[in-house]
Order: C-alpha cells, then structure tokens, then sequence
C-alpha cells in the first residue's frame, strides 16, 4: 500500500494558516483536554454516539469489565459520560479528538499533505466551511449505517479522519495530476494523485462492504465515515472552489 509522505507545492500561492490552525487545534485537544488518550471521562463525554444524534438525548452507561483474552487480565471499559453540551455538537467535537498518538498522527499528516493545496484554491473561508462540512456528512454517514445495521449505536466515535477524507475527495478532483511522493516498501516514488487516492478511496470501498455482514466498524475504523466523507469532498468540492479569471492581453 502507498503512504503518501508529500506533494509538489511549486504551484502554491498562499501560506496554510488555516490546514496548520486545524492541525493544531487537533494536537492541543489531545494533548490537554484528552490527556494523551488517557482521560476517559472527556473523550467519552465529547464523542460521537449514533445512539445520541439519533434521539437526541445524552446517554450515560455504565463501566464495564472484561477479561482481555490474551493475557487473561481484567480490563475495566469506561462507559459513556455526561456530556455537558447538546448531543448533536458532538458530530464537531469528535472531529478533533483521536484515539492515540497513531490515530493522530497518521489523521495530521494526510491533512499537511493535502490541505494545503485546497486551501490555497478555495481560500481561508471556504477551505474552514467546507473541512467542517466534510466532517459533518462524514459523521451522518456513520450514524446512517449503524443505524440500518442496528450495530455500533452505542460506540463512540471520533477523529478527523472523516473530515479529512472530504480533503481527498476534493484534492483527487483539482489535482487529479499532480505528483504525491509516496513510500512504496523501501521506496519513494512520485505517483499522481488521482492513482493514490483512487486506491485510497477502493481500500476503504473494500474494507467497508466486507464488514457489512459483521458490523460497521472493522479493527476500530469506521469505514463508512471516510467513504461518506470522501464521496462528500467530490460532490461538494466545485461549490466551494471559485473560478480563477483570465485576462487576455
């Protein structure tokens, strides 16, 4: 599978403020708010519930403890907390909270990658309004399918990852050709980015509908949220993207 490390900025006219403000602001609120992952309480009070956005009222559950059946050890799993503010705010809130430092880590670089150069074509405003909106169908995807499932109704969800799968969907349709550098076993290579987020976009095609029959979620992804949040960036993309004027001398 492709890793993409990087892509050819030479056409980029304008400082990403606003690609390295949401990479911030996503680093800051795991750092101090979630603890490094470790505060339960938070992350379990400002994530994403489909239960929740689906009646609209806050669910608390109890803590629950299993027995982790490699060690055989007692894991104690918090249950879902308070939340303090109404329930559907927390399609925002879980859009800038991770799981851990790889969930992070892995959301940020996608997003510096390819950001920037949407930023740049869109403009600060746009580029904000459509990250967030991004997001917002991404998470509305997620609830759709666990609820037609009748699966996940009560896991909380979170990260960026639906957000910034609009990003892809958007850069794959302005930059279809421009060069990302991608690690490839030991190598670096430049492939163009409609080859790398096409095979992006079938991975989690493939990966979704084969846990179809066994729930939503496959190894903690929520793979629906980046299918509907990229399908989001391919549709919406041009609404936000002004025409450039030419002048002819």
């Amino acid at each position: 599978m492709f890793i993409p490390i990087g892509d050819d900025n030479r056409d980029r006219r304008s400082y990403p403020i606003i690609t390295y403000f949401l990479i911030a602001l996503n680093i800051i609120v795991f750092l101090l708010y979630q603890g490094c992952g470790t505060d339960y309480r938070f992350t379990y009070a400002y994530s994403m519930v489909p239960a929740e956005i689906l009646s609209g009222k806050d669910i608390v559950t109890p803590s629950q403890v299993r027995i982790d059946p490699f060690t055989g050890l007692r894991v104690r799993i918090p249950g879902l907390q308070p939340t303090p503010i109404p329930v559907w705010l927390t399609i925002l809130t879980s859009m800038f909270m991770h799981g851990g430092i790889a969930h992070l880590l892995g959301n940020m670089m996608y997003l510096y990658i390819f950001g920037d150069n949407l930023e740049d074509r869109m403009g600060k405003l746009r580029f904000i309004l459509f990250y967030l909106l991004c997001g917002v169908c991404a998470a509305l995807s997620h609830v759709f399918v666990s609820a037609t499932l009748e699966s996940g109704l009560l896991v909380p969800t979170l990260g960026a990852s639906g957000a910034i799968s609009g990003v892809l969907g958007g850069y794959l349709i302005l930059f279809p050709h421009k060069l990302v550098r991608v690690l490839f076993i030991q190598f670096i290579l430049a492939v163009p980015a409609g080859v790398v987020l096409m095979l992006w976009f079938l991975f989690q095609l493939i990966n979704g509908l084969g846990y179809l029959g066994g729930g939503i979620e496959g190894g903690g992804v929520a793979y629906a949220a980046h299918i509907g949040g990229f399908v989001a960036g391919v549709v919406l993309v041009k609404v936000f993207t002004p025409e450039r004027r030419y002048y002819y001398w």
